[in-house]
């Protein structure tokens, strides 16, 4: 190769380093993709010098991911500032050409390009924290100005969103759980007013009615009654009912298993 392709090797392969982006390391430089190609294809000692580019951008994204990570404590602070009205909320979408790091699909990090009107890091971690505080995707999905659908399809494509979409559901349907709970509780007296009254009087019935209504009603008044999501549906087989048991004990095995690995990364990290 003659010098002014070796300078502009030097610098391709100084800037894939940076970005573990092969186009757009070509596009920043003004280089053609096709050129860059066939000289790796012809020149052995160029292409190992890349894949050592593209190996060193990986550990240098990856670490500088965590040291990111890390170095947030008030990430939610900034989110619950954006929920009180703040202007900043038009972080939510890139303005285009800003560099943003990518996953691909077999998992390497790369730094991009935006595109103008994408939904953003803190557009992920507001609709994350609505999520947590209302069991509600349509909801969450309006408090950063998306539609629910971009949320679905970023469950899809990327499953540690989903893991985190899955977790933010369980908060808050713990939290759900709760005030159902507490305006439940013995001190709310919340729909105890017929309790200070005293009983009607027994409506005139035979045995066998008082026997058929004694039927219907023991389970749930003695408690025995099977809880509604493992309950056999109307018209299903026997089968069916237990093929649908074994997949919600299998979901809940991995769900456990998804939570202690989840523990465990916390634990590990303090």
């Amino acid at each position: 190769m003659t010098r002014a392709q070796a300078l502009e090797n030097r610098a391709f392969l100084k800037l894939l380093r940076r970005t573990g982006n092969v186009r757009l390391a070509c596009r920043e430089l003004g280089l053609k993709y096709g050129t860059m190609q066939d000289r790796r294809r012809k020149h052995p000692a160029f292409a190992h010098a890349w894949d050592a580019a593209l190996v060193f951008a990986q550990a240098r994204i990856r670490s500088g991911a965590q040291a990111l990570n890390k170095s947030r404590p008030s990430a939610r602070a900034a989110v619950d500032s954006r929920f009180r009205g703040n202007d900043e909320g038009r972080s939510f979408r890139t303005a285009g050409g800003e560099m943003v790091m990518v996953r691909l699909k077999n998992g390497a990090l790369q730094m991009r390009r935006a595109q103008p009107g994408k939904l953003t890091r803190e557009a992920e971690q507001a609709f994350l924290a609505a999520l947590s505080a209302t069991c509600n995707v349509s909801l969450a999905a309006a408090a950063v100005g998306a539609s629910e659908a971009a949320f679905h399809r970023r469950r899809r494509k990327d499953p540690a969103f989903a893991r985190e979409v899955r977790m933010a559901l369980s908060q808050g349907y713990d939290q759900l759980e709760m005030a159902l709970l507490e305006a439940g509780m013995p001190g709310s007296r919340e729909h105890d007013d017929w309790r200070s009254n005293e009983p009607p009087a027994m409506p005139p019935m035979t045995a066998s009615q008082a026997l058929q209504l004694m039927y219907l009603h023991q389970k749930e008044a003695r408690l025995i009654a099977e809880p509604p999501h493992i309950r056999r549906r109307p018209r299903e087989s026997e089968e069916a009912h237990s093929a649908r048991l074994s997949a919600m004990y299998e979901e809940q095995i991995r769900r456990d298993r998804e939570a202690f690995e989840v523990a465990e990364a916390l634990r590990s990290e303090r």
